[in-house]
């Protein structure tokens, strides 16, 4: 079994669709910290044998609106000198071939993600500047309401009435799209999820997000929603919060996130799923209780790919989940 793991992490492309890593970051140099990413993530990058990693771009409640621009751009200049400082290590990819150079020069590639398009503000001239910075993949929203559209909340909340896609959020799609970037419908509310399947013309992913049969929370997708990501060429991305993996507490755990695997391979086949971890303890404090990760960051990924291998995935089947779904998602939008 070892051997077998160890075979998976050296050779299949290993790919994260989802991780917060650029808001711990960017505060770390602003403390005068240097090489961040090679001193306290490299070591777990490279032994989970990780060769893609999707750095989102989150702004916190706090500096939104007014600071959403700054704290953006802030995030991508920290990427931007990390990779300077650990050209040997690190790279930025903004194109399918860059992330083969990643894999064929084993350097870890990162490619970047909205979270929500609060650094937009409701200027669409904005999309073209992050494109050519780097941005690929664009989340409309986090759980929150934006100029695009309405988040889908984490819990019940008193709002008013829930709205789909704004003139601005259908804008951004359509912008999005011609340039070649990747429309992620995690943390849409259902209304502006259809707004989105409805106008996109291209593969649409959702990034980090479990499914809601298995559930009942709203940050996870609807058995048709899943059905209409497959049918779109997307791919679904398996979260390892805890909250989203299971309702009960006795089954949060790495095995309990297995069957949201074998619930969309199911469903609509293992083609439509691959990793999106959300890794968020390190931003926690670590575990404390209520809400934690199932999987405790890339040093335990190989639990996952052992827990798949058990459950008789083949190696085909595993390099798909492991990576190659979004590796041929990439290669079919991006530009």
């Amino acid at each position: 079994m070892k051997q077998r793991i160890k075979h998976i992490q050296d050779n299949f492309p290993i790919i994260d669709a989802h991780y917060d890593m650029l808001i711990d970051v960017t505060s770390k140099r602003l403390k005068g910290q240097i090489k961040v990413i090679e001193n306290d993530y490299l070591q777990e990058f490279q032994k989970s044998g990780a060769n893609l990693i999707v750095c989102s771009i989150f702004i916190d409640d706090q500096f939104v609106p007014e600071m959403a621009l700054r704290q953006a751009l802030d995030q991508i200049s920290a990427l931007y000198c990390e990779i300077e400082e650990s050209s040997e290590y690190i790279m930025l990819c903004k194109t399918y071939d860059d992330i083969q150079q990643a894999i064929k020069e084993k350097k870890v590639g990162f490619l970047l993600s909205f979270e929500g398009v609060e650094p937009l503000g409701n200027d669409i001239n904005l999309l073209k500047i992050f494109y050519e910075l780097g941005v690929r993949l664009v989340g409309l929203v986090w759980s929150r309401r934006n100029y695009a559209g309405d988040g889908s909340n984490f819990k019940e909340i008193e709002e008013g009435k829930k709205g789909g896609l704004t003139n601005f959020g259908i804008q951004i799609v359509r912008k999005a799209e011609e340039l070649g970037m990747i429309i992620d419908v995690s943390h849409l509310n259902d209304e502006g999820f259809w707004d989105v399947i409805s106008i996109s013309k291209n593969p649409v992913i959702a990034s980090h997000s479990d499914c809601r049969e298995l559930c009942n929370v709203m940050r996870n997708l609807e058995d048709d929603q899943i059905k209409a990501i497959a049918k779109s060429g997307g791919v679904i991305g398996m979260n390892v919060c805890s909250n989203f993996v299971a309702e009960n507490d006795e089954d949060k755990n790495y095995k309990t996130l297995a069957n949201h695997v074998d619930y969309i391979a199911k469903l609509v086949g293992v083609q439509y799923v691959g990793f999106g971890f959300d890794f968020c303890d390190f931003l926690r404090g670590g575990h404390d209780g209520i809400v934690f990760d199932v999987i405790k960051s890339y040093k335990e990924t190989e639990l996952f790919i052992q827990e798949l291998i058990s459950r008789g995935y083949t190696d085909d089947e595993i390099k798909m989940i492991t990576g190659q779904n979004f590796l041929n998602l990439y290669k079919k939008v991006l530009k």
